[in-house]
């Protein structure tokens, strides 16, 4: 997630960039997807023989009793499904062939950390017992979380550094270094808090003869993040001679990182900085890559959607889902976490990614067993949102819609094309009926490897 090599680099000068915090008494902004990794990978769980949930739902627990009890109010924000763009497919089908690797090291006796299948599950029922704040955003949830913090001008808690990008009023605290599990006191008194640290903007710019802070989200997609790589870039950065300035204690590994942020100090604003990339490029090409990195730097903005309003009022407006014309009962069902991102990646962008687990790479993946429940689950989301029909749905004779599940085979991965299984008529209608989210969440939980 997020930047390559920015995380360690600033972690590295953890004193320049960092301030202590003694945090209660606030509310905290949590990327959920973050915390249940970092929760799950780093309290001692067995990985390798399908999920030791008990453990890991003591483990939530816990860390959200410590919150409590230094009177932090926790917002958790979890990503839903994929962009509607598809724009990570790539970085996504990346980390899949990297789990199934570390999945067949862990199925071999080996070291390594893969998410066991259900943990997102057990991760929201523990919220839900606890009654904490949490929401499910429709895809990525970066910049609403980014979003709510500055309208609540309070902390944000993730690993993610592109929280090192992002404007924040009060500015992001990693989660390596937030020690819930060490509460403190107050000297003289019974007032609990956690020790942590929060990254400091003006300080990352300072450090960078006071940089214009508008200038980073430029350096994210040069540096190459999750949304953009582009192999014409590395044109630019073997041309260009990036000014390294002070010695990296990583090296080479930081040696990108160092280069673009002291090249771009030089310049007074984004657009300057990009006329500059441009003149390193094949004038053919200059247009092109200037429209994919400007669309990509937008991802640093403020989003549309008001999570505030859905703690508030339980309403949740997100403009691409709105203009996709989906059944308000789904939208509501996926904000509520009721119904997993599976949902949504099927219904837009009739492609879903089965999760990897820790199982017989010689073997064809557990998740071909279950195939029948999910082409019936395909079938029945297409009654419940008619107008994601293609003709072929409506064609005489009827032909079956398909659907591309990316799966495992060996140690590697495919893309199998299932077709939807549609039910009778008079059973198949979702619309008119809220019991069918429950049937659903029931279908996907128990038996569609999702």
């Amino acid at each position: 997630m997020g930047i390559r090599g920015l995380m360690s680099f600033v972690e590295d000068h953890s004193n320049d960039f960092f301030t202590d915090l003694k945090l209660r008494d606030t509310k905290i902004v949590i990327d959920g997807y973050a915390l249940f990794h970092r929760l799950c990978f780093n309290s001692n769980l067995e990985l390798r023989y399908g999920g030791d949930y008990d453990a890991f739902s003591d483990v939530v627990q816990k860390f959200f009793e410590s919150l409590f009890a230094c009177n932090i109010c926790p917002y958790v924000v979890l990503d839903g499904g994929c962009d509607i763009s598809d724009k990570k497919l790539t970085t996504l089908k990346d980390r899949a062939r990297e789990k199934i690797q570390t999945a067949h090291s862990l199925s071999v006796g080996g070291g390594g950390y893969v998410c066991p299948l259900l943990i997102r599950e057990v991760f929201i029922q523990v919220l839900v017992r606890l009654q904490v704040c949490f929401v499910q955003c429709f895809s990525e949830a970066d910049r609403d979380i980014m979003t709510l913090a500055n309208h609540w001008d309070c902390p944000v808690l993730s690993s993610d550094s592109d929280f090192c990008i992002f404007d924040l009023k009060t500015g992001f605290c990693p989660l390596n270094s937030f020690q819930w599990r060490n509460i403190n006191t107050f000297k003289g008194t019974k007032n609990c808090y956690i020790p942590a640290k929060c990254f400091s903007l003006d300080a990352f710019c300072h450090h960078f003869s006071n940089m214009n802070r508008t200038l980073l989200p430029l350096f994210a997609v040069l540096c190459g993040n999750d949304h953009i790589n582009l192999p014409i870039m590395e044109k630019f950065l073997s041309k260009v001679r990036l000014p390294v300035g002070t010695t990296s204690s990583k090296g080479r590994r930081h040696h990108r990182v160092l280069g673009l942020l002291n090249w771009l100090s030089h310049f007074a604003d984004p657009c300057e900085a990009l006329d500059n990339v441009l003149n390193y490029l094949p004038k053919k090409d200059r247009e092109s890559v200037k429209e994919l990195l400007c669309c990509s730097m937008k991802e640093y903005q403020q989003s549309q959607a008001k999570l505030q309003d859905f703690f508030q009022y339980g309403t949740y407006v997100c403009p691409d889902a709105l203009n996709l014309g989906l059944p308000e009962w789904i939208l509501v069902a996926l904000a509520k976490g009721q119904l997993p991102p599976f949902i949504s990646d099927a219904l837009v962008l009739r492609r879903t990614i089965l999760h990897t687990q820790v199982e017989n790479m010689q073997r064809p993946n557990a998740h071909r067993v279950s195939q029948p429940i999910r082409q019936i689950i395909y079938g029945l989301l297409l009654s419940a949102a008619p107008h994601q029909r293609d003709a072929a749905w409506q064609a005489l004779p009827p032909q079956p819609v398909a659907f591309r599940e990316v799966e495992r085979i060996h140690r590697n991965i495919t893309t199998s094309v299932v077709d939807a299984v549609e039910l009778l008529r008079d059973r198949s209608d979702l619309s008119t009926f809220t019991e069918g989210v429950h049937f659903l969440k029931a279908g996907i939980g128990r038996g569609a490897g999702t």
